[in-house]
């Protein structure tokens, strides 16, 4: 792939409105000011090579009908009504959700037996068609093998009360697990260390790269939707314009052509079709011109689209649903769990329950490493309150003891463990620090506190191993799970820190450097709150307003 090559960006629906209680959803991309190199699968989503309102009154609430609504409208209705919604369910196409050979372990349900809901957005910068290359420029690239550059995880919490969405940058060093094409059976090996996790949509389709996002969060995946060009701007189109808003004129291009071409005059505007298209990519002209500041208007976008939907009367137009349904369904590529009219429906019906001022965007905190980024301990802490269901707008209803211990006691009740005797576990010793060595005989000392609890097949590693703030068990596959917490409960240690990871073969327990002496684990008090780094931006805000940089400006 030659560094021509460019990225894109896309919008996908995950939508409906009824009642003026829908939600549309988009997409993020990434950080990059730093050059591309040759093979690496890197492309700018502006085409270029890369370098370096007012609350809805209740009366116009009513009947707010997205695509997917208005299929379901007609339902029964008449024969050529049947054959309509046999129509749209034939626009959508299916891919399978997980290429990948290891699972992640469904979430626990909670109290009231609700579980949350995971959906993976992907925006391909595929230039497989006419249209799509137009919109994306490129000539060279037509064809091409194409890129996930906009990755956007949508959480749904378990009571439906809230939304939090975790955009993964394009260029985030990760390791591609094995995946299966499910077309041609072709095998694309594990990545040979660490690449771009754009790429994985190249290893066989979305579902690897719904694969790789489970590999790297632990967070188990439900859905997801894919969107190209074409469908961003064929969306935006039908569904009319979304607000945006600068603080200066901006023109996004530059002596060498580098941009999107967007143009736009201080304040807000309404901007739809081709227009929302250059918003959603513009790199050029925004802020630092890095990818971040790119993702940042396209939340800024999202969070308006939503309002729109909710508050939109002329959604109500027949001739406007008919089209919005039209271009909807031909867009995405989505799961077979989501391949038909009614199961969007059944999802608009949930996601229409979260109010804007619950949602939550964020992008996945991360640090350069030489012309890439990989996620840092904030984007951890990030994942762990997407996988133990915590709002992250910090808004969760505090839980009782009697309920934690309640949820605690499911938790560890969906996978039976064996008997102790049967487990094994090895215990490593990650007991080290920035300023203080591991403690010596630590793995040893916590593996003989096993033993003597009846894991008799508890073993000490006796290599050196990776220094870990806090004390975790870790286990490989779904089928450990109950092992490891086994293993947890018998030491104190809280089931918030058992964990599924690739890079173990069995239960381990990793001593931390919370636990350097003593026979008693005290867990230390966790933080709940949302990193400072994931720079969220609330779904209510309607006043955010993207810094023009100056040399961008007319």
């Amino acid at each position: 792939m030659s560094p021509g090559h460019t990225a894109g960006l896309c919008v996908a629906p995950v939508v409906g409105a009824r009642g003026g209680e829908g939600s549309e959803l988009t997409q993020n991309s990434v950080r990059e000011a730093v050059p591309a190199a040759e093979g690496d699968g890197g492309r700018d989503a502006e085409g270029d090579v890369r370098h370096g309102t007012r609350p809805p009154r209740r009366g116009r609430r009513m009947l707010r009908w997205s695509a997917v609504t208005l299929a379901v409208l007609i339902l029964g209705v008449s024969g050529a009504g049947y054959l309509y919604y046999r129509h749209l369910n034939g626009n959508i196409k299916q891919d399978e959700l997980n290429l990948g050979d290891s699972k992640v372990a469904e979430p626990t349900p909670n109290s009231a037996g609700q579980t949350p809901l995971n959906i993976l957005i992907i925006g391909s910068d595929a230039r497989d068609t006419e249209e799509n290359q137009k919109l994306g420029g490129a000539r060279e690239t037509f064809g091409g093998t194409p890129l996930a550059d906009v990755q956007m995880l949508v959480h749904l919490s378990a009571d439906r009360s809230n939304m939090s969405v975790v955009s993964m940058p394009r260029d985030t060093l990760v390791q591609i697990p094995k995946c299966t094409d499910p077309d041609d059976g072709e095998t694309y090996e594990a990545s040979d260390g660490r690449v771009m996790t754009n790429q994985s949509l190249g290893h066989g389709g979305p579902g690897c790269t719904v694969a790789t996002w489970q590999e790297l969060t632990g967070i188990h995946i439900d859905h997801f939707m894919m969107v190209d060009f074409a469908g961003v701007v064929s969306m935006a189109d039908a569904i009319g314009g979304v607000p945006v808003c600068v603080d200066a004129n901006i023109y996004s291009k530059d002596s060498q052509g580098h941009g999107s071409g967007l143009k736009l005059k201080e304040g807000t505007h309404p901007v739809q079709g081709e227009q929302a298209l250059q918003w959603l990519r513009t790199r050029y002209g925004f802020e630092d011109g890095s990818d971040l500041a790119r993702a940042k208007a396209q939340h800024m976008y999202m969070n308006s689209m939503v309002r729109v939907l909710r508050e939109n009367a002329t959604l109500s137009n027949p001739n406007k649903l008919r089209r919005l349904a039209e271009r909807a369904t031909a867009a995405i590529t989505v799961d077979p769990g989501l391949g038909t009219v009614k199961a969007l429906y059944d999802l608009s019906n949930q996601l229409r329950k979260v109010e804007p001022k619950r949602i939550t965007m964020t992008t996945m905190p991360n640090r350069l490493v030489g012309a890439r980024v990989e996620p840092t301990e904030d984007a951890e802490q990030l994942f762990r309150l997407v996988r133990e269901d915590i709002a992250l707008d910090g808004k969760d209803a505090k839980k009782t003891p009697e309920e934690k211990a309640a949820e605690a006691e499911k938790a560890s009740s969906d996978d039976p463990a064996a008997a102790d005797s049967d487990i094994a576990v090895l215990v490593q010793n990650g007991t080290g620090t920035d300023t203080l060595a591991a403690v010596n005989g630590r793995a040893k000392a916590v593996t003989n506190l096993l033993v003597g609890k009846g894991f008799d097949q508890a073993l000490a590693d006796p290599g050196a191993s990776e220094s870990q703030d806090t004390t975790l068990v870790r286990y490989p596959s779904a089928d450990l799970k109950g092992d490891a917490q086994a293993v947890a409960k018998s030491l104190g240690i809280p089931l918030s820190s058992v964990e599924q990871s690739t890079g173990v073969s069995g239960v381990t327990l990793v001593v931390g450097a919370d636990w350097r002496e003593g026979t008693t684990y005290k867990a230390p008090k966790t933080d709940d709150t949302t990193p400072e780094s994931a720079e969220a931006l609330n779904g209510a805000d309607d006043e955010a307003c993207m810094h023009v940089n100056p040399g961008f400006t007319w």
